[in-house]
């Protein structure tokens, strides 16, 4: 693994103002997080993990500190810059799926390489691939009210990963899901993401979900508690 960090976070903090009442959301945090890393960010809820990735993603500003992914400064970008550059280089996995209802499984799939200006021919033959990759061959025409969570999921997992971005963001992947489907999910996110040498920050609350990551961040009350490195999960720095 690179030396240098892939994410930088320095002493971010976020400050939300709810009328006269201020909530620290987060409070002074500071991490590296290393290119091919996957990183995984526990706590319960309001601990601050999900405010955390919302910052590193650029769905939101800090109050005060500096978030870098390479040398692009995430903190200081307009609101298109931030677009744009989720567009190219990051891909999210959601609890919820946030599947188009309207669309097939292999449209769900494509319509990342609809922003980014892919031919209609390309992207579906793009999209048709991710599909076989995460078990769902034969399945490209049928809509999410045709399929399992699972199998959702795993259309959410393929859309994440079509556009191949640098980085992955996956908020409770699995919250919707029964234990066995979830071991499932989780296998198949961590095959792909370190056989595409991906970074990936996960927030759960769910210490079951942390074992699969290289380095568990447990985060309570806006504060990094504990970072704990999984010796032989992946690649080490």
């Amino acid at each position: 693994m690179e030396n240098t960090p892939l994410i930088q976070v320095k002493h971010v903090r976020k400050v939300y103002r709810m009328g006269e009442e201020r909530v620290i959301a987060l409070d002074d945090v500071t991490l590296d997080i290393y290119k091919g890393e996957f990183v995984c960010f526990l706590g319960t809820s309001g601990s601050g993990k999900s405010t955390f990735l919302n910052m590193v993603a650029g769905l939101e500003k800090p109050t005060k500190g500096e978030i870098w992914i390479g040398k692009v400064p995430v903190h200081k970008l307009s609101e298109a810059d931030v677009t744009l550059f989720r567009q190219k280089n990051i891909g999210f996995i959601f609890q919820a799926y946030h599947l188009i209802a309207s669309m097939t499984a292999l449209e769900n799939v494509a319509f990342p390489l609809v922003l980014r200006g892919v031919p209609k021919k390309k992207r579906l033959e793009l999209a048709k691939a991710q599909l076989e990759t995460v078990g769902l061959k034969g399945y490209e025409n049928r809509r999410p009210n045709q399929m399992s969570g699972g199998q959702q999921q795993r259309v959410g997992i393929a859309r994440a990963l079509v556009g191949k971005p640098k980085i992955l963001f996956a908020d409770e992947p699995t919250g919707n899901l029964d234990s066995h489907t979830t071991r499932d999910v989780m296998e198949l996110i961590s095959h792909m993401v370190r056989e595409n040498g991906q970074t990936m920050i996960l927030v759960t609350h769910d210490r079951s979900i942390a074992e699969y990551a290289d380095k568990i961040v447990t985060i309570s009350d806006g504060n990094i508690e504990h970072v704990e490195i999984q010796r032989g999960k992946g690649n080490e720095n």
